[in-house]
């Protein structure tokens, strides 16, 4: 284990600095300094090696945590990252963009801050890539099988990698013209630059993964083609239906999703030219959506230079600390202040928006606003308390309904489920034979660290149903977690 009196020597939980914001919004790239590798180790020495490590039971990729904390602490760089890698394809992803499920379960967290797991895996993986460790692995030998996995989010690109390293012959189809899904155009580069995904995406297409970008399946290629082509399909779609906002003025002009929004302005970031491009440019903006997409939405409009963001939340104001009914292990709803709100603007909770008001020529110029209460357990806007709140751009970030299926047809169309999400059973397996699913599309808008536990539980799923058996860790069923989520 790591310092069997770390915890007691070290009880402050440190992280790196975020760069100064009159700084950092000049620029996309991300925010934290880099990190003092004395510090880290200190704060690794803070794991406890708990006889029941909860750490485990928080992390749905079942993370080695104590291990690889304990090899950190030791300066044994190389070693942490073999079993960091043992159960994660990608900790470049989580340890930029998870909301550390696993912290929130520390044991040492009963009493203490947590130890500072995030940082140490995003730590172990960077370094790494920087001393050349991250090598291609691709399999001895070929089982002259066939896979085409939809979708290059999270949860795809898992899969591939997983099932090329089986020996089947993988080909991922993305309908966008780079290959990343949401990692590419929907997360801001300030949370992660994307050359971790083109790092990564290099690996994998050493190993043997092939990248068909620009296809789309179901109208460049049917479904029922693409079956016949292939000798399994799983489809990593991901959940990509927004849920709207139906009130009054939602047609004006300046109402806009917030993917419709962040994809062009990643666009923007990655070189491209994009016509009538959504910006915040010296506007008022309003954030509609308290979330992580919300947050998003918010730097991003900072460093475009708008002239004010309001982020608006229906609920009320989460608590600093744990309710009663959120108690350790689970991860509770807490208030948070990502480095997107230390930027400025204003949050306003229990705010209901009522109508969108436009001008004279059809775009939008204001919100009405009333405060939310509660009645019989349903959240609606209290009479007598609407105001207006001046609006340029409006961005909705309410989360997403599920995926999107108008594509599917015939024999080739799977179940769906009064979820709105692909129907399957324990084995990833939809009801259309041979095609499987994972990720949002399967599991509903949930987290990237279970889009990567589900790839990789579906590729063994493929991989058994191809050869009759798998060594491939599989880490989550569908039938072992609730349905519930919490919108990301």
């Amino acid at each position: 284990m790591a310092d069997p009196k770390g915890f007691l020597k070290v009880t402050e939980r440190e992280l790196p600095a975020r760069r100064p914001v009159p700084v950092r919004i000049m620029d996309w790239k991300e925010v934290y300094e880099p990190g003092d590798k004395a510090v880290l180790r200190r704060q690794a020495s803070r794991c406890m090696d708990c006889g029941v490590p909860f750490c485990h039971s928080g992390c749905p990729l079942g993370n080695l945590i104590p291990e690889w904390n304990d090899l950190t602490w030791r300066d044994e760089g190389r070693a942490a990252i073999e079993r960091l890698h043992a159960t994660n394809n990608f900790p470049e992803f989580t340890g930029r963009l998870c909301p550390a499920p696993c912290e929130s379960a520390c044991v040492l967290g009963i009493n203490q801050p947590a130890v500072t797991i995030k940082q140490i895996e995003v730590s172990i993986i960077d370094e790494a890539f920087a001393r050349g460790w991250v090598a291609p692995q691709p399999p001895q030998r070929l089982s002259g099988k066939t896979v085409a996995v939809v979708g290059s989010g999270p949860a795809g690109l898992a899969a591939a990698q997983q099932l090329t390293r089986a020996g089947h012959t993988v080909a991922v189809f993305e309908r966008d013209d780079r290959i990343g899904g949401l990692l590419r155009y929907g997360i801001p580069d300030f949370k992660m630059e994307k050359s971790h995904l083109d790092a990564r995406l290099r690996q994998m297409q050493d190993e043997g993964t092939r990248f068909r970008a620009g296809v789309e399946i179901g109208k460049d290629i049917s479904w029922d083609e693409l079956r016949s082509r292939y000798d399994a399909v799983l489809i990593a779609t991901g959940s990509t239906v927004p849920r709207d906002l139906a009130i009054p003025g939602r047609d004006l002009d300046g109402v806009h999703f917030a993917m419709e929004y962040l994809v062009e302005s990643n666009r923007v970031v990655a070189g491209d030219a994009v016509t009538d491009q959504i910006t915040a440019a010296g506007k008022h903006v309003v954030v509609i959506g308290g979330g992580d997409t919300g947050a998003d939405c918010i730097g991003t409009a900072h460093r475009q230079g708008a002239l004010s963001v309001t982020n608006l939340a229906i609920g009320r104001q989460p608590g600093e600390t744990r309710p009663e009914h959120q108690p350790w292990p689970t991860m509770p709803n807490l208030f948070e202040v990502q480095s997107a709100h230390e930027e400025g603007g204003e949050r306003v909770y229990l705010a209901s928006t009522v109508e969108f008001l436009g001008n004279a020529s059809g775009e939008v110029r204001a919100l009405r606003v009333a405060e939310t209460e509660f009645v019989d357990g349903r959240r609606v806007p209290k009479s007598g308390t609407e105001r207006e709140i001046p609006a340029d751009l409006v961005l909705i970030a309410m989360g997403f309904t599920g995926p999107e299926t108008d594509g599917f047809h015939g024999e080739s169309r799977p179940e769906v489920t009064s979820r709105g999400v692909i129907q399957r059973d324990g084995d990833y397996h939809t009801t259309v034979p041979g095609v499987f699913v994972a990720g949002d599309a399967g599991r509903g808008q949930s987290l990237i660290v279970w889009a990567i536990a589900e790839g990789r539980a579906a590729a063994a799923a493929v991989d058994r149903h191809l050869m009759g058996a798998t060594v491939l860790p599989a880490p989550v069923r569908p039938t072992d977690v609730a349905l519930s989520v919490q919108p990301a």
